[in-house]
């Protein structure tokens, strides 16, 4: 039996299965990874950052009129769409074969496939709060409001996203602890398990499925039931069971 063929026999058999995504599964849509990126020069500031520093907590506050330019441009990419495997997965918790997805991105495009129970470890960029008053915005309005986007109140408007520096948000990480422990199947895609902490809670994990598909070798490969080095988005959509 081929390993696409034996994925679609474990999900077929599941009804607690979980996703761990990471960015391979939105390369696929058209968004570039963050961690590839080089040296970014800022012609305001005369110097060249580590994409890692600009998109830090330090970077907003020291630089905010750097850092929304910075963000508009890397982090924001609206005419990305779902690929495949994001509608395989919505169609899979559809069938009620999976409990929950827990992502390392930002993009919103589980959602955008219908994907219903989505924990979204570094938040999500179609969402903004003011940072004094705690007023919601979308994403809108960072986009159109420059170079820094201000409140009524007039704090700065940031994105709900977690910046390097800050701390993942508890909620969050409790509901996706809560669904990868109660799993039977754990698939990580897409995801190189070298982001902590995010990379951490797939060791809550007890179930009797571990599938890794990813293009690149990963730590928890040794341990995994299945290794498929396919596009995520194919293997995923191949692997949807039949009605």
């Amino acid at each position: 039996m081929d390993k696409i063929a034996r994925l679609k026999e474990i999900l077929a058999g599941s009804r607690r299965a979980v996703f761990f995504g990471g960015a391979g599964m939105s390369t696929e849509s058209g968004i570039p990874d963050f961690r590839s990126a080089g040296g970014i020069y800022s012609e305001t500031l005369h110097q060249e950052f580590a994409p890692e520093q600009m998109a830090s907590h330090s970077f907003l506050m020291a630089h905010p009129e750097e850092f929304f330019d910075f963000y508009r441009r890397r982090f924001v990419y609206l005419a990305a769409e779902p690929n495949p495997g994001h509608y395989a997965l919505a169609e899979l918790e559809r069938r009620g074969i999976l409990a929950a997805i827990v992502t390392q991105n930002i993009d919103g495009l589980h959602q955008a496939a219908g994907s219903q129970t989505v924990y979204e470890l570094h938040g999500s960029i179609r969402r903004a709060h003011c940072m004094d008053c705690g007023t919601h915005y979308e994403l809108d309005y960072i986009l159109h409001h420059r170079p820094i986007p201000h409140c009524s109140c007039g704090g700065i408007v940031r994105p709900d996203v977690v910046l390097y520096e800050e701390s993942l948000d508890n909620d969050t990480i409790a509901g996706a602890v809560a669904a990868i422990r109660a799993a039977d199947t754990l698939i990580i895609g897409g995801t190189s398990l070298i982001v902590y902490p995010a990379a951490g809670l797939i060791n809550y994990f007890r179930g009797a499925h571990l599938v890794l598909i990813n293009k690149s070798e990963t730590s928890a490969d040794r341990h995994a039931e299945l290794v498929i080095r396919e596009p995520i988005g194919d293997v995923l959509h191949a692997a949807l069971p039949d009605e």
